[in-house]
């Protein structure tokens, strides 16, 4: 198949023909299927509105689908590698954009260290359930970093097939468990109560919708991987709705089978009395014994899927970053055989390494310290960015007249921007009970967010050419 190199205005871009699927692939890995159902799902049924959970993937699907309309509409005007950065830059100016690549970068390197210490927990659960060693874990982190890093050092390609079998093996053992359900029942029927407005408002849906808007972190990549793909203004917007729908689709029905399976009057208790293991005996119950062992297996490759497609995405933030001046040059090269940001890519190593190495030094829990601090702090950072991207959007539409689609540039916009707004305002006032109810460490949390983003406006304030060049090229091209 045909590669083609994209040459953009700062030079030599990255090379590639990934066409829709496999830029699907890597959005959809990096929402984690098998780790939201197995891992977060149970942790919501607990502690949030019960049987209402289903919808709360809905409800942030719906808002992700309607931003998605001028998402996929800016996405004929801007292809670049930093996505987000690059939109936010575009409609707001280098400034703003500089403190949205830093939100971004904030919010990838967060969730990925949250998933290197869950998926370091996960692995070593199942080497001791096997007669194993007790491997401390951050050993078992670095063994996993070492095997993202070659991969991510290599072509783009290579990464989406590896996360193509993953995805399809963790995808394919959830969908015969909700068939399994489906065809044998639960014990009070086939309930619809899940779907009723008063099931969804009990409890705190706020927390219901704070863990769902964590299932979507890595929506963007749809866009950061235009350089790379066969025709970025077709298959960037194809993209972005199959992603966006097959993912809360998928969440929204396996969700609501587990509900089936115990009951919508008893799946609080249920989740309540084995949280960790809910969505395992569930399995066991319905599939046999030997599922629950496989779905622990895919468990640990559903991980490691996302922890590629989150390197992938921070590599090419950097690469982004360096070819606009920002970051150091040599961050902008790309490999002459593989094409890949491959600088970039040992750099995000080096990153990985400094993060995990902080939190194994300080004695930190990997699930109890990395996973949910670090998580709280992704889900607040990109929420931030999306409504600076959609504040973007509606900006640099209202100022051009590159498109007239009322529809595509001014009201799903807006309608979009107004639906993320409503759910930052939901997280944020249950962001405490997220990261295990400590004002302190909200506080601290939050004002991390605030400092990326000034950091980011800090440095194109001081970067008087960095501005200059930008906004030369933001008037040229509007």
């Amino acid at each position: 198949m045909t590669e083609r190199t994209v040459e953009t205005e700062h030079g030599r871009g990255l090379r590639g023909s990934i066409g829709v699927a496999g830029i699907v692939f890597m959005v959809v890995a990096a929402a984690a299927p098998l780790t939201s159902i197995g891992g977060a799902l149970p942790v919501m049924l607990s502690i949030s509105n019960g049987p209402g959970v289903p919808v709360a993937y809905a409800i942030v699907a719906s808002v992700l689908l309607v931003f998605s309309v001028g998402y996929a509409a800016m996405s004929y005007h801007v292809v670049d590698a930093g996505a987000f950065y690059a939109y936010v830059t575009k409609g707001l100016g280098p400034t703003i954009g500089l403190g949205a690549a830093g939100l971004a970068l904030l919010t990838y390197t967060a969730i990925q260290a949250a998933i290197y210490g869950l998926a370091a927990a996960t692995l070593q659960e199942l080497i001791t359930r096997y007669g194993g060693p007790e491997v401390p874990w951050w050993a078992l982190a670095g063994l996993l970093l070492v095997v993202v890093a070659a991969l991510g050092y290599r072509n783009i390609e290579i990464g989406a097939k590896v996360l193509g079998v993953m995805l399809v093996l963790e995808i394919a053992i959830v969908a015969a468990l909700a068939v399994a359900i489906l065809v044998q029942g639960g014990p009070e029927g086939y309930s619809a109560t899940s779907f009723s407005p008063a099931t969804f408002f009990q409890g705190a849906p706020g927390v219901a919708v704070t863990f769902a808007v964590a299932s979507f972190v890595g929506f963007e990549a749809t866009a950061i991987y235009g350089e790379e793909s066969r025709n970025p203004k077709r298959t960037i917007p194809i993209a972005t709705y199959v992603a966006v729908v097959l993912i809360g689709a998928f969440y929204t029905f396996s969700s609501w089978t587990i509900v089936v399976a115990h009951g919508p009057d008893r799946i609080e208790a249920a989740a309540n009395a084995n949280t960790s293991g809910l969505v395992f005996d569930t399995a066991a119950d319905y599939l046999g014994p030997v599922s629950a062992d496989i779905v622990s297996i895919l468990l640990l490759t559903s991980l490691f899927a996302a922890l590629l497609a989150f390197h992938n995405a921070i590599a090419r933030y950097l690469f982004a970053l360096a070819r606009n001046g920002i970051a150091p040059a040599s961050l902008s090269n790309t490999h002459d055989r593989h094409a890949s940001p491959h600088i970039a890519s040992l750099t995000q190593t080096a990153a990985a390494v400094l993060v995990l190495g902080s939190f194994a030094l300080a004695g930190a829990d990997p699930v109890l310290n990395l996973f949910t601090w670090m998580s709280g702090l992704a889900t607040v950072s990109i929420l931030t960015l999306i409504m600076l991207t959609g504040l973007a959007i509606l900006v640099f539409f209202a100022r051009s007249e590159v498109d007239a689609r009322s529809w595509n540039t001014r009201l799903a916009p807006a309608l979009g921007l107004v639906g993320v707004l409503a759910i930052t305002a939901l997280v944020l006032t249950n962001f405490t009970t997220l990261i295990s109810g400590s004002g302190v460490l909200a506080a601290i949390l939050l004002s991390v967010v605030a400092l990326a983003f000034a950091i980011g406006v800090l440095t194109a304030l001081a970067n008087k050419s960095y501005r200059a060049s930008r906004s030369t090229l933001h008037e040229l091209t509007s």
